[in-house]
């Protein structure tokens, strides 16, 4: 009887892969890009398989503005790795998006990566728009006091003034470059000092800046302030509250917090960028009734350079 002749061996099935994706050169916390800034796309596959290639689409708003086809390269560790650079020319949200055609070595797979937004740098009092939304978001997150309604007005003013205080810039109440590659960064964080006073105020003196602390030194609010002059400096210590007034008093003075002798923390029409009152701790009247509602007879009061 003849033997049968030797089968040939059947085909392997495709093998499963997948693929993950990051973006480079972006910052903040939702993260975002400045416009006309490259950033980059930065995928990994596994397995890696020699000749693979991937198409990267990038998405902005949802309509598809970049398609590219790239080979993945060896990482190792069975790995492989590929990188798109793209630059939008105008705001927006962008996401990219990676595909694996399937082969006879793997399967098709694809995944997207996380959106970031491209704003622009330069905001003008008055704008309204996502960039704005952003930028106030990032500002909240860092706990400076600026609504969230994604229009510049002028309590997103006090906080960029308190926010460039903090990190060293110009004091203007303008956006810009380094105000968002700060953002970026996550620069600009009050760093308490009295942790262990539980719920009180400071006041740090050099960046001219009050922040309200929650306890186990969690910071709340930031607001922008001025202490008092050369000449009739503000007194340092750790004092207490010990009285509050309602409402203006006779020296043009709004919601005040006594916090010894006639020193307060207090609202007034004129709170300038650097120390200029006469021994007070002045801040914009708009924000002084949300200091009044939070700060308590008894509530510590930590002034310091």
């Amino acid at each position: 009887m003849l033997a049968s002749p030797p089968q040939p061996p059947a085909p392997q099935a495709p093998v499963a892969g997948k693929v993950s994706l990051a973006l480079e050169r972006v910052g903040g916390s939702p993260q975002f890009a400045l416009v006309d800034r490259r950033i980059v796309v930065s995928g990994t596959v596994t397995p890696y398989v020699g000749g693979q290639t991937v198409t990267v689409d990038v998405y902005r708003d949802g309509r598809q503005v970049q398609a590219s086809n790239v080979s993945v390269t060896a990482l190792g560790n069975g790995a492989g790795r590929f990188q798109v650079a793209y630059v939008s020319r105008l705001p927006g949200l962008v996401r990219a998006r990676a595909a694996h055609v399937a082969s006879a070595q793997e399967g098709a797979f694809s995944a997207s990566s996380a959106s970031v937004r491209y704003v622009s740098a330069n905001l003008a009092p008055g704008e309204r728009s996502q960039s704005v939304r952003l930028l106030q978001a990032e500002l909240d997150r860092l706990h400076y006091a600026v609504p969230l309604s994604g229009v510049f007005d002028e309590g997103t003013g006090r906080a960029l003034i308190a926010y460039r205080k903090m990190t060293g810039l110009q004091r203007v109440p303008d956006a810009g470059v380094q105000v968002w590659d700060r953002l970026a960064r996550g620069a600009g964080r009050f760093r308490v000092r009295y942790p262990g006073d539980g719920r009180h105020v400071e006041a740090d003196l050099s960046r001219q800046v009050l922040a309200e602390v929650e306890p186990g030194g969690r910071v709340r609010e930031i607001y922008e302030m001025s202490s008092g002059k050369p000449s009739t400096p503000t007194v340092l210590g750790r004092f207490r509250v010990y009285l509050k007034t309602p409402g203006f008093n006779s020296e043009g003075m709004f919601e005040s917090n006594y916090f010894i002798r006639g020193y307060a923390i207090h609202g007034y029409a004129e709170v300038p960028t650097y120390a200029a009152s006469h021994g007070c701790l002045r801040v914009p009247i708009p924000d002084a009734p949300a200091i009044y509602r939070w700060v308590r007879v008894g509530t510590p009061v930590d002034v310091y350079y």
